[in-house]
């Protein structure tokens, strides 16, 4: 089973905490996830206005019934805000500020390139893993027009820069973190008239939640841990008490998550840059301009339909065509497999050969642990498997050499995870209510490409990740094959979809200054 883990005593990623000026700057989403706020009002946003309201008066109203939260210390209740790349358009950013913009902020989720690497759209049809009749809301992102005063693009092969349309346009997204329901949604009723005032209409409402189990565990609709394993941002300059070493096991540099700061491959970030002249926005290292992107970052959001009853339904008959017992286990059919779809036990211990990875901490799994040494063949937790996928440590390497660069590599495609649930508990996990139900998958990062769109196309939808072949991920692929180790003989099962993209974009997380600044426009 191995030794104690590289870094122990494991760290929590929400034990990091950023140094002035910067945790007053950054939202504090960003290097929190609000337990102690269990509920939350998801509001997405459409500008609806005329031409004679300003483009940040939204913003300024805002500020007197839910102002969005700083990084410096626990507030109750709570506030995030995320805008598109269309919404700040509607706003009134200059064209040469969104040119500072990275390219899939700007061109959205649903541009042709980007859902095929997503795997959101398989030539002309939606994949599997999209709800029938696709995505319910987008920002409606247009086309990039391409300015040639040269005449060369005419010579050029014209790239199909089409993107979907959605019946929902969402051109931002407010999230209010509070206690509860009662609190959450008079508050939420509060801040929907008050924008309306200003033009900006409330389309699409989620009320999500963390429901902690009695091990203080927040479990997803199937039934599992959620955000158990987190990395722990560093930089010896701008986070409190980073003297020390990064963390060896899930340290990754703090500009992979804020703009503005050096990153894994120890470039700084960068972000738009508005010309100086603002009271708002400081950056002494630039004598001209000013960084509107510093201390914001990147929300990438997914809305996820889970459908629970079939989930487990199919697992349970995959047990049975693997001739396995459930009822000798004492556990609800479907269990063994659905655990190794995972790659985690119910209890959010990750599988071991022969049992589960121990606790050095009695009330937490473990997340310090490595695959190489102790599961190099994917016997406990298969090479597959969803959490694995989403984060194969040194599990990559072929020999032992390559341990610590892989790990490094993997690290450097990370991202904090802040997604929640929507929905009601389903009361019988085999039987299928009709309820509506699933999660708003939020996660944080300064390189939407090679974070977010990194994993999902290379890892989680890659046939042939790994040593693998012909299978993609099992949780949220669309369907395929599964390979689950074992001796003398591997076991190979198909596994069904049941995880639906029903809507989704990209969000530029702005600081509190950037917010300042736009309120302005």
């Amino acid at each position: 089973m191995g030794g104690r883990p590289v870094s122990y005593p494991a760290t929590s990623a929400d034990s990091w905490k950023l140094a002035e000026p910067h945790a007053s700057q950054a939202q504090g989403m960003i290097v929190s996830g609000y337990n102690h706020l269990p509920v939350s009002q998801t509001l997405f946003l459409e500008f609806d206005w005329d031409s004679s309201t300003s483009g940040g008066a939204w913003l300024k109203a805002l500020e007197g019934i839910a102002p969005v939260t700083a990084a410096d210390g626990k507030k109750d209740p709570s506030v995030g805000l995320g805008i598109t790349a269309t919404g700040l358009i509607k706003m009134g950013v200059e064209e040469s500020v969104m040119a500072g913009f990275s390219a899939p902020f700007l061109e959205g989720m649903f541009q042709v390139d980007r859902m095929r690497r997503l795997n959101d759209r398989v030539g002309t049809e939606w994949s599997s893993c999209v709800r029938e009749g696709g995505p319910l809301w987008s920002a409606n992102t247009p086309p990039p027009q391409v300015h040639d005063t040269s005449g060369l693009m005419s010579t050029l092969p014209r790239r199909d820069d089409t993107s979907i349309t959605t019946p929902i346009t969402v051109d931002a997204m407010l999230i209010l973190f509070c206690k509860d329901s009662r609190e959450g949604r008079t508050w939420s009723d509060r801040v929907t008239e008050v924008l309306a005032r200003c033009g900006v209409k409330v389309v699409r409402h989620r009320e999500t939640n963390l429901e902690f189990d009695k091990h203080d565990m927040v479990r997803e609709h199937f039934g599992f841990g959620d955000g158990l394993s987190q990395p722990i941002p560093w930089d010896p300059k701008a986070i409190e008490g980073a003297g020390r070493a990064p963390d060896h096991v899930n340290g990754i540099a703090l500009g992979d998550i804020l703009l503005g700061h050096v990153d894994g491959h120890h470039e700084t970030t960068v972000g738009p840059m508005v010309t100086r002249g603002s009271t708002h926005l400081d950056d002494p290292d630039d004598p001209d301009n000013l960084d509107l992107g510093l201390n914001g970052s990147y929300l990438v959001v997914r809305e996820l339909w889970q459908d629970v009853a079939g989930f487990w339904n199919n697992a349970a008959e995959v047990e049975r065509e693997l001739g396995l017992d459930s009822e000798a286990r004492k556990e609800r059919p479907g269990t063994w497999v659905a655990e190794r779809i995972i790659g985690r036990a119910m209890s959010g211990d990750v599988l071991r050969p022969g049992g589960v990875a121990d606790r050095y901490d009695p009330k937490a799994p473990a997340n310090d642990f490595l695959f190489f040494d102790d599961d190099f063949r994917g016997l406990g937790c298969p090479l597959g498997s969803h959490m694995r996928r989403g984060n194969p440590r040194d599990g990559l390497a072929t020999k032992a050499s390559q341990k610590d660069s892989l790990l490094a590599s993997s690290n450097r495609h990370r991202f904090l995870r802040r997604g929640r649930k929507f929905g009601p508990r389903i009361a019988d996990p085999m039987v299928d209510d009709g309820a509506e139900r699933g999660l708003i998958f939020l996660i944080v990062n300064a390189d939407i490409e090679r974070q977010f769109e990194f994993v999902q196309q290379v890892w989680m939808m890659s046939p042939s990740f790994g040593t693998l072949f012909d299978e993609t991920d099992p949780l949220i692929g669309p369907g395929s094959r599964f390979t689950i180790g074992a001796e003398p003989v591997r076991r190979r099962a198909d596994i069904a979809n049941f995880t639906k993209l029903a809507g989704g974009e990209y969000f530029f997380l702005p600081s509190l200054p950037a917010i300042k600044w736009l309120s302005e426009l």
